[in-house]
């Protein structure tokens, strides 16, 4: 991981795609931004917009497991949106269980700044994304 310096992290959704950016040498990542997506499929051009500016040395998506660990609709549809970034932007490009990092978020959220219950005005997917960004990272430290 020694050339690995700044990862963009997404929370992959059918109308919103949470996004993150984290840096290897502190592990910590935090909020970008939410792109609109359409069934999945965002504005290609936002998102490589967003490449450009941080010209990323990876990509992790996040991977919507069931609670049991077996891939879901979800999980296939996010791997193929890995699979996307990767061949459009030649970056290596990693899938990151993200089990309850929505969840955590909605908590974090609440517990920091009272936010009750309505997600569509105040989304947490970026949130998401830093928090399943930050468990990737951490994962990397130790291998």
């Amino acid at each position: 991981m020694s050339e690995l310096r700044l990862v963009l992290g997404f929370d992959y959704g059918t109308r919103q795609i949470g996004v993150a950016v984290g840096q290897a040498i502190t592990g910590q990542a935090r909020e970008l931004c939410v792109l609109k997506a359409q069934n999945g499929v965002p504005d290609w051009g936002q998102v490589e917009a967003l490449f450009r500016e941080w010209q990323p040395d990876a990509v992790v998506v996040g991977l919507p497991l069931n609670m049991d660990g077996t891939s879901s609709e979800m999980s296939e549809r996010a791997e193929k949106f890995a699979r996307r970034l990767q061949g459009r932007f030649n970056v290596p490009t990693h899938t990151h269980d993200e089990r309850l990092t929505t969840f955590e978020a909605k908590g974090q959220r609440l517990r920091g700044e009272g936010q009750r219950g309505d997600y569509r005005q105040r989304p947490v997917d970026a949130l998401a994304a830093a928090l399943l960004l930050e468990g990737w990272l951490a994962e990397q430290a130790l291998a």
